[in-house]
């Protein structure tokens, strides 16, 4: 089979997806133009230089519809002959993007691919395109529907993971993404976003609370405790699917969940002709992609079998691994994950991550890949593992490895 590499990755720094963040001027159109352009710039291409951009994007409606990725081609620099192809496997979306375009190359679907994604939450709004298993009872009561906060709670109080626990490690990806930010880590792959008169908008996260103590969290309110307790609430329904949980201990919170931003990233892909064919280098091979279905209840699980089912695809152990990307989308998630497989803090996020810097729900897996690779590159070290648990109880997972 032939390999995949990655050449290039690169993202647009994250802003406040709010009315006065930084990027609300500019449309979901705009970024992910601007991003493929950058990709194009950075790696001369020309021409109908790759297959295909598959662009994740998890809210299709507005300005976020009609096949955006088409759209983006067609307003960018890219040749018109460039098709594009839109996919939503919710937060994994942008990590789906580059395992489905590494697969077309390993397949001989083409030599080359553009991959990621872009989710404007502050101008098109998280659920505003509806979902079934929200609002159709004839899912949502067979599947136990809970919302993801509940979720995360659940498994606070499933795995033991205290309050204490969760601000802990909210805090510290706060400390590790300032850090990572102090140090230029993420200088390799950041694209300024300027305006029409080439002003600069933003150059780096812009969601980010570097002050943030685990004290101060603890004085938070627990956000999901009133729809859980108030009756009927959910708590209720997720004692139908777990009787054996007497109570949800209700943990999470703004400060240690997943920020709301907006932001887009984007990952070139290729076989070893291709980058013969553009005098250019790869960096890393995809080694091994994976996605699985997870309890729809608990739903946020999906990194643990995620991860099991790749490493045991690849023929691989999780000691063969040296770093990882956990995707923050709220504290317990990596807390379980971390739990699992007896792995050490030190070798996961090491740069911070979606509760830190935020997490637009469409780009967020290309951009964890790109971490990866750049810490990779930093550190020396070989092998990283990005993964995600996705809402409606799934999982995805990538591996990669420097060449």
């Amino acid at each position: 089979m032939t390999e995949a590499y990655i050449y290039d990755a690169c993202r647009t720094p994250r802003g406040k997806g709010r009315k006065n963040g930084a990027l609300h001027e500019v449309t979901s159109l705009a970024l992910s133009a601007r991003i493929l352009n950058a990709v194009a710039a950075r790696n001369g291409l020309t021409g109908h230089a790759v297959e295909d951009v598959i662009w994740g994007n998890v809210t299709q409606v507005g300005e976020q519809g009609g096949c955006l990725a088409r759209s983006a081609v067609l307003a960018s620099d890219l040749d018109e002959s460039i098709p594009g192809l839109s996919i939503n496997r919710f937060c994994a979306s942008g990590m789906e993007a580059v395992n489905l375009a590494a697969n077309q190359v390993r397949g001989g679907a083409g030599q080359a691919y553009i991959a990621g994604g872009v989710e404007m939450m502050g101008r098109v709004a998280m659920g505003s395109d509806g979902a079934a298993i929200a609002v159709d009872p004839s899912l949502a009561m067979n599947s136990y529907f809970v919302p993801q906060g509940i979720s995360a709670d659940i498994i606070a109080t499933e795995y033991g993971f205290s309050r204490e626990d969760c601000d802990a490690l909210a805090a510290l990806s706060q400390q590790r993404a300032a850090q990572a930010w102090a140090d230029n880590r993420f200088a390799k792959s950041i694209v300024p976003v300027t305006d029409q008169n080439g002003l600069t908008i933003l150059d780096r996260d812009e969601y980010m609370r570097p002050d943030t103590t685990a004290q101060a969290l603890s004085a938070l309110k627990a956000s999901f405790k009133d729809m859980g307790e108030t009756m009927p609430g959910f708590d209720a329904v997720a004692k139908l699917k777990y009787p054996h949980l007497e109570v949800v201990n209700h943990v999470h919170h703004a400060g240690n969940s997943s920020g709301i931003v907006d932001g887009a990233a984007a990952v070139l892909i290729g076989n070893k002709e291709f980058g013969e064919a553009h005098g250019l280098k790869p960096r890393a091979r995809i080694r091994a992609t994976c996605k699985i279905g997870t309890d729809p209840t608990i739903m946020l699980t999906g990194p643990v079998p995620a991860t099991q089912k790749i490493l045991r695809d690849s023929g691989m152990s999780i000691s063969d691994i040296d770093l990882f990307e956990v995707n923050e989308a709220f504290a317990a998630v990596v807390l379980r994950f971390m739990q699992a497989f007896d792995v050490d803090e030190s070798r996961v996020n090491v740069n911070g991550g979606s509760i830190a810097m935020g997490h637009p729900l469409g780009a967020t897996g290309a951009i964890i890949i790109g971490t990866l690779l750049d810490e990779l590159e930093r550190r020396d070290l070989t092998t990283g593992l990005a993964t995600l648990c996705i809402a409606s109880g799934m999982g995805a997972a990538t591996i990669i490895e420097r060449v």
